[in-house]
């Protein structure tokens, strides 16, 4: 990846989150922070999905930075932390799997649609996981700060 592209995709990452902030009707001073962490969130996915972890493992990893990510940004602007998590997510959509899905299906190519559909199953639940994962590690970090103080 050169960086004119790592920018191109940076840039379009964060008008993506950003974008779907807007429909959401997030309000405006979360809108900044979602979309850095939908950025940070893709490049730990792509960083992985390249260096050799594959898209299930990557997209997980990416939700787990992502919640714990949105849970500091809800911190700092004392905001729910949903209206970062959501925008987010945008980037790890496995959304050209569902569409490559639907599409053999249509053209009666089942064998080739299930190969699809294998994928947007394992890439939802990977992301499904990674929330959960990243609740678990703020709740640790949670209750160690606590025994600190």
């Amino acid at each position: 990846m050169t960086v004119t592209e790592f920018f191109i995709e940076a840039t379009g990452n964060y008008v993506a989150t950003i974008a779907f902030g807007i429909l959401l009707n997030i309000p405006r001073r979360a809108l900044n922070f979602a979309g850095w962490i939908g950025v940070l969130g893709y490049f730990v996915y792509k960083f992985l999905a390249i260096w050799g972890g594959g898209y299930v493992i990557g997209n997980m990893a990416g939700a787990l930075v992502i919640g714990v990510a949105s849970l500091q940004a809800a911190r700092m602007k004392k905001m729910p932390m949903i209206l970062f998590n959501i925008p987010a997510l945008v980037p790890l959509v496995p959304g050209g799997q569902a569409y490559q899905m639907i599409k053999y299906f249509a053209l009666g190519q089942n064998s080739t649609a299930f190969v699809f559909l294998i994928q947007v199953v394992m890439i939802s639940g990977a992301i499904a996981f990674g929330f959960l994962l990243s609740e678990l590690v703020n709740r640790v970090r949670r209750r160690v700060w606590r025994h600190r103080a």
